[in-house]
């Protein structure tokens, strides 16, 4: 597994702690429930399970108040400084939940277990809910970090933040009241811009072939990005028994500067693909697209994570190319629909192969590393850094201001 920094395994004697929920303890409560999320039904069950288990929310790293929390997640992480940060950003129902599920390495054919994230019910797409809130934080038995975050472009999430009169009841930039419809386009922007600081790799889910938003996302994330930097650069390095005078300080200064493009290397992930769109043309147009679109960004930079060892980009039903000339551009990978029997033609791959191999190249290949080593413990209290920097950014501050005068938001 490759490391943040190099390093290698946990200073302490022992076992890391992996988060996971406990099934033993909430046998017969609804899954809801077992997740700390009221679903209606079984309060008995609820609340017995509340007495024994904290709410899976109260450990998220972002709360519905878009402040940045550690304490309930800390414990679970270590001075282990080989680890990798994996996180997951999208719309509503495509699938990242089940996702990381997958790269958490759950098996769902263990009696009595439950995933490590809530999978979408068809109950919960049919009340236009969201089940994932903030940003959901697990740690696999290989001490990789799983960011599952909430969707965006998700009218359940601007329902939910916004008041009678229309303005956001969630502060994204101190001290301005927004509209909710301007706010909810700035949490997208603000949650980007984080996990691309922090992760490894990222993985920018799509509905369809033919659902470009999450790229106009990206390539927005990636404008507004400069100058923030990776975790490792705010964890102070100095020689024992000696203090940093100006000069040190001064050049730590200039170099978070130098590495505040540090970005997460991205894979481009389009799900629930029809089999009528599983043609070896959209594969070849989404390359020279993805190409085109990210041709000026820093998803195009020549970095260990976006470009697989043997240049090759896979996807469902069609064959994995090597040697592909073109080894600018970001990985891509394609997920075909899940019929309810799993059953393909033999033409195709099925769902659940797919997944399979995502989550093989996810753990085998190469990504960006941070500047410094750092541990797991240091990683998330410098990430808690990063957030009140993205909160804070001047240049997303000025891009909030462009956006209320263009007029395409409520005042």
């Amino acid at each position: 597994m490759a490391g943040s920094g190099g390093g290698t395994g946990s200073s302490s004697p022992l076992p890391p702690k992996i988060l996971l929920a406990k099934p033993g303890l909430v046998t017969g409560a609804p899954v809801s429930a077992k997740f700390g999320r009221t679903g209606g039904g079984g309060e008995d069950d609820t609340a017995s399970l509340r007495s024994r288990l904290p709410s899976i929310g109260s450990l998220n790293l972002l709360s519905d108040s878009w402040d940045f929390h550690i304490d309930r997640f800390l414990p679970f992480l270590t001075e282990n400084t080989d680890f990798t940060v994996v996180g997951v950003i999208g719309p509503p129902g495509v699938g990242k939940s089940t996702i990381m599920n997958e790269l958490y390495g759950f098996d769902a054919t263990s009696p009595g277990m439950l995933p490590p994230y809530t999978i979408q019910s068809e109950d919960v797409t049919a009340m236009a809910r969201h089940c994932s809130m903030g940003i959901e934080p697990r740690v696999s038995a290989e001490r990789i970090i799983l960011l599952d975050t909430q969707p965006v472009f998700s009218p359940s999430v601007l329902a939910e933040m916004m008041r009678p009169d229309g303005s956001s009841s969630v502060p994204v930039l101190s001290g301005e009241s927004l509209s909710a419809e301007l706010a909810h386009e700035i949490m997208s922007i603000q949650l980007g811009v984080l996990l691309t600081s922090i992760c490894h790799t990222l993985l920018v889910v799509s509905d369809g072939v033919h659902d470009h938003n999450m790229w106009r996302l990206m390539s927005t994330v990636d404008l507004l990005k400069h100058g923030i930097p990776d975790p490792s650069l705010l964890t102070p390095a100095p020689s024992q028994g000696s203090t940093p005078g100006p000069d040190k300080e001064a050049k730590d200064k200039d170099k978070v500067r130098e590495d505040g493009d540090y970005m997460a290397a991205p894979i481009f992930v389009h799900t629930k693909v029809q089999d009528q769109d599983l043609t070896e043309r959209n594969y070849t147009q989404l390359k020279k697209t993805i190409k085109h679109y990210f041709s000026s960004t820093s998803f195009m930079r020549k970095t260990p994570g976006n470009i697989a060892k043997d240049e090759s980009i896979s996807t469902s039903a069609l064959s994995i190319r090597n040697g592909d000339p073109d080894s600018m551009i970001p990985k891509l990978f394609i997920i075909p629909v899940k019929y309810k029997d799993d059953s393909r033609s033999n033409q195709y791959e099925s769902h659940n192969n797919v997944l399979w191999k995502l989550r093989d190249q996810v753990l085998s290949m190469s990504h960006p590393s941070f500047s410094k080593t750092l541990s797991e413990r240091d990683w998330l209290k410098n990430s808690a850094k990063i957030w009140e920097l993205v909160k804070n950014s001047t240049i997303i501050a000025d891009y909030n201001k462009t956006l209320q005068t263009s007029g395409l938001f409520r005042r």
